[in-house]
């Protein structure tokens, strides 16, 4: 498989790490919002609760500062009524010093009915401080567990930058900007393998083979006709190293099996050589005269040719 192309898929798998990581890091967003939920509701009630008790406060002062206003008038119009001259004016006095009562009346049963108010907000507020504050100890353990994994998650992605840097620099620049650009549709897989019947790994169009061998011998980019990645070669490496160790295997039982051949071919050789020497191995016979001595020798041959 040519450099380039396997410096792209290498660039490839980067760009997935890269792509993973930067989900990985959104999806803490979420997360926070989920444990940080429970403390947030209780947070905007206590604020709700105090904004209320604040306000019944201010009312509370208006009461206040109405009645003493009223107060006021009904000391003058009593001090008003000890003075009229005639019965007409006395009866205006009364009306309006009556009016005046009753409308203080309502101030203080007004009042009456926020203090009663302000005493159950208040508590309700105490009640959400406490459960706040119970919620925000709860979440900050959690809270800072995922701060530390975000954390680990973007010193990653920086390093996975880094290297795709690195990659980067070994590609030739017009074979990057096609990867690139490819990429920057959106699409996950730039570079895709060839499978073993030729067909494209991505969309699994066939590639003609033609091309097939432009990309497997060739250096030039060559891209799908289906889907536009950019096809390269792989080769499978365990499967060559055990299809090298296999020769070397083979190659070392050639030798061994031929020297075993050519021993039994020297021994049958030899039992045969040994066994025609038997056949003709030449046997003596001693003939004797009358006084025992020898007369003559023959061998088994000169008899057969008698």
């Amino acid at each position: 498989m040519d450099r380039d192309r396997t410096d792209l898929m290498e660039l490839q798998k980067l760009d997935i790490k890269i792509q993973e990581t930067k989900q990985r890091i959104g999806a803490f967003d979420p997360l926070f919002e989920e444990i940080e939920e429970p403390a947030l509701i209780l947070e905007t009630e206590l604020g709700t609760a105090r904004t209320r008790l604040q306000e019944m406060k201010l009312e509370e002062r208006r009461l206040e500062v109405s009645s003493e206003e009223k107060e006021t008038r009904r000391q003058r119009l009593d001090e008003k009524l000890g003075s009229v001259r005639n019965l007409r004016e006395e009866a205006a006095v009364s009306a309006e010093l009556e009016m005046v009562k009753r409308a203080l009346q309502t101030d203080e049963q007004e009042a009456l009915t926020l203090l009663d108010q302000l005493r159950k907000i208040e508590e309700r507020g105490a009640e959400l401080e406490a459960a706040y504050a119970e919620a925000s100890e709860l979440v900050e353990p959690k809270r800072q567990e995922l701060l530390d994994q975000r954390s680990e998650a973007e010193e990653a992605l920086v390093s996975l930058h880094e290297e795709r840097q690195q990659f980067a620099d070994k590609i030739k620049s017009n074979e990057l900007k096609v990867y690139d650009a490819i990429r920057a549709g959106g699409r996950e897989v730039a570079v895709a393998g060839l499978t073993e019947d030729g067909a494209c790994g991505h969309c699994f169009s066939i590639v003609p083979l033609q091309l097939q061998n432009q990309i497997r011998h060739g250096s030039e980019l060559i891209r799908c006709e289906g889907c536009g990645v950019i096809l390269a070669t792989i080769e499978d490496e365990a499967e060559s190293s055990d299809e090298e160790s296999g020769m070397a295997e083979l190659e070392g039982q050639i030798p061994a099996a031929a020297e075993e051949e050519d021993e039994d071919t020297i021994n049958e050789e030899l039992t045969q050589s040994d066994g025609e020497k038997d056949a003709e191995v030449e046997t003596e016979v001693f003939e004797v005269d009358e006084a025992g001595d020898p007369l003559a020798i023959a061998t088994d041959k000169d008899q057969d040719q008698e």
